[in-house]
């Protein structure tokens, strides 16, 4: 039996803080392209503020589907790192690329189709038009949020993440002037005013830049990292050994984060019946809770990148202690921005809207994203530990059942069969994290035992 000397608790709560700080910049950043469409949407009237929101709430899901797919790049990476066979790294990455090339140019052809899901949904004709001219804008942007996403996955394995931060960072801001340029229009450029809409094609001409630099960035980078795992060099046809690999653990990534992510997007077409003003409370909700939910989601990203590592090398002790302080840190962080949510969740929604109503009914829902954001980080976590195990399939119909098979259902009868109004969505959310974060952490608990038996550890 191979022996192992455990890193000490400082060293591992250092690592995990050297990569979950820059991972959380970068995530802050990427959902503040949606987070600036949001504000200035919101600025030019709660029409618009609707419609990009409904638009959104179609686009996010199926985006994150796709980047899903591409992050099984991570725990494939960390794996072969754990193993001491970096000779690997640049062949996984090629293979990785020429799969978010497909996969971004499929997306891009569903996103314009998206739109026929309004009248299933019943959203009302004036938001079907703004929310449609988004999708069309942002659907430019698939194939390259799909390669920037392989690029970041490599990127992040070879513990480099400042890198993709710096990239996010320009990326966000250079969102705002293009927003506003697509938004009122530029006469001298013949560019017309979208209104609402024309965040969907800022967002995409960001989302192109970022692959440029990033790219540009790691084929010119002196970094001995980068220099000794060249992606480009060399690089190889598609192989079908190597895409069914990683199809196998990234499929169900795709759909697991596609569960969750689409009951919450699915929210506002379940809320859009009750009118512009609860479908505008909810997104800017939404929109605050998904910047507090960076906190735990950047934790698990790092943790994957970790216990991948130690996957890799089969060192159970280490990938055991990983584990425990992850879920601690991820715990206080939870305490945190609930006590910071308690505090503001008055002045917060005033930061989106102008709307007196809005604000108010924002207000009163952020009690609910108070109360799940324990079980938000103990589950994000809990599956962030189980892809580093290479473990997918099962969370991903934990994820099902629980966001498909009881958020939805039961957030839509509550809505549609109650007076509850926008409420009775986030009751069926609550209850949906709740239950995801026990039945992930009993699988992480299993999986702990199998790995601990298989390695023959005493």
């Amino acid at each position: 039996m191979q022996i192992f000397t455990l890193p000490t608790k400082k060293q591992d709560l250092t690592q995990l803080f050297l990569l979950t700080l820059p991972i959380l910049i970068t995530q802050i950043c990427q959902s503040g392209l949606g987070l600036i469409d949001t504000i200035m949407a919101g600025r030019v009237s709660a029409l618009d503020l609707s419609g990009v929101a409904i638009g959104a709430g179609i686009w996010m899901p199926m985006m994150l589907l796709a980047v899903g797919i591409l992050l099984s790049t991570t725990p494939l990476i960390g794996e072969v790192i754990g193993q001491k066979r970096l000779d690997k790294v640049a062949f996984i990455t090629q293979q990785s690329l020429w799969l978010a090339l497909a996969v971004g140019l499929v997306g891009f052809g569903v996103a314009n189709q998206l739109h026929h899901f309004f009248d299933v949904m019943k959203v009302p004709d004036n938001i079907q038009s703004i929310a449609k001219d988004y999708l069309f804008g942002i659907s430019f942007g698939f194939p390259a949020v799909c390669l920037y996403t392989t690029l970041r996955c490599y990127t992040e394995s070879l513990k480099h993440p400042t890198v993709v931060t710096v990239i996010s960072i320009i990326g966000l801001l250079l969102n705002i002037p293009i927003n506003y340029a697509f938004i009122h229009g530029v006469p001298m450029l013949n560019l017309p005013a979208l209104g609402g809409a024309g965040c969907g094609y800022a967002s995409a001409v960001c989302l192109w830049l970022n692959v440029l630099m990033l790219g540009g960035y790691l084929a010119l980078s002196k970094q001995a990292d980068f220099k000794n795992q060249r992606f480009f060099v060399n690089f190889s046809s598609p192989k079908k050994q190597q895409l069914l690999s990683q199809l196998k653990i990234g499929i169900p990534i795709g759909f697991s984060i596609f569960f969750e992510v689409s009951a919450f997007s699915l929210a506002s077409l379940i809320i859009s019946p009750l009118g512009e003003i609860a479908v505008a409370s909810h997104q800017v909700t939404l929109s605050i809770s998904s910047q507090l939910f960076m906190f735990p989601f950047s934790i698990s990203m790092a943790l994957t990148i970790l216990v991948s590592n130690r996957f890799g090398a089969k060192d159970y002790p280490a990938l055991k202690q990983i584990k425990v302080l992850g879920v601690i840190v991820a715990t206080s962080l939870a305490l945190t921005t609930m006590l910071f949510t308690a505090i503001f969740r008055t002045q917060l929604p005033s930061y989106f809207s102008q709307n007196p109503q809005v604000i108010h009914d924002a207000s009163v829902l952020l009690w609910f994203a108070l109360a799940y954001q324990i079980f938000d980080a103990w589950q994000v976590n809990f599956a962030g530990i189980l892809r580093g195990l290479q473990d997918t399939t099962v969370p991903m119909f934990i994820t099902l059942f629980c966001y498909w098979g009881v958020a939805i259902p039961l957030g839509a009868y509550l809505v549609r069969y109650t007076d509850t109004g926008v409420q009775g969505v986030w009751i069926g959310l609550v209850t949906a994290l709740g239950l995801a974060s026990v039945l992930l952490g009993y699988r992480l608990l299993y999986q702990q035992k199998h790995l601990k038996k298989s390695w023959q550890i005493g």
